[in-house]
């Protein structure tokens, strides 16, 4: 008789899994699979969905891309870099932030950081604050990474700012809708991360990452 999922808890666990060392059901192997599992390259299932992509991921695959694309498609080709690449810090910071930041957070800290370039572009110099501790430490390493990317731009830096705010107010907007209309079945409260993390997955698999691409990184 199969134990249950480890990590649903829920299914029972049929399919030997090298990422963690047990076995796991089939329906968390289409849908963690390089989301929460670290898969090795020579695993069979990855190899075979990579090839031929499951029914359930690729249903998942859809739902996402119907969520997220209404909320880019207006965005020009810098803002839309800017999107994921500062989509890319928030998630390199939840990975490494205790506590993890839930959407919320990053809701509130996106918005911070907006409204504070927002401001400025009026030429009004005032730092909105996030109501949270996680958000406000989020929206810290925001503000510094946008800083910088507007420093090395020189004289675009005012238009960066104007960029990155626009794209920040679309992440904003992600991260509050996501729980409502794609919400994640095993952490809802985060499902808005768990999407751009297999957003994010799935490109990086689909091209090669240059060895010392460890942080995400933009050229305007």
């Amino acid at each position: 008789m199969n134990a249950l999922c480890p990590i649903c808890a829920t299914r029972k666990a049929k399919r030997a899994c090298p990422g963690i060392g047990r076995d796991i059901c089939s329906v968390c192997c289409g849908t963690k699979r390089l989301v929460e599992i670290a898969c090795p390259p020579d695993c069979p299932y990855l190899a075979s969905a990579r090839a031929h992509p499951a029914a359930v991921v690729q249903r998942q695959q859809d739902r996402d891309m119907r969520f997220l694309l209404p909320r880019i498609s207006d965005l020009s080709e810098p803002q839309y870099r800017l999107f994921l690449f500062l989509q890319g810090v928030v998630l390199q910071y939840a990975r490494e932030a205790d506590p993890t930041p839930l959407d919320i957070d990053v809701a509130e800290a996106t918005a911070t950081v907006a409204a504070t370039l927002e401001t400025a572009g009026k030429g009004i110099i005032y730092e909105h604050q996030a109501a949270t501790i996680p958000a406000q430490r989020l929206a810290a390493e925001i503000r510094k990474v946008v800083a910088e990317v507007a420093q090395r731009n020189g004289a675009d830096a005012a238009r960066v700012e104007r960029d990155a705010a626009k794209s920040l107010r679309r992440i904003e907007g992600a991260a509050r809708a996501a729980q409502a209309e794609v919400p994640d079945a095993t952490y809802p409260d985060m499902s808005w991360l768990a999407m751009s993390t297999r957003l994010m997955s799935s490109a990086a698999a689909a091209e090669p990452v240059k060895p010392e691409a460890d942080k995400p990184r933009i050229v305007l």
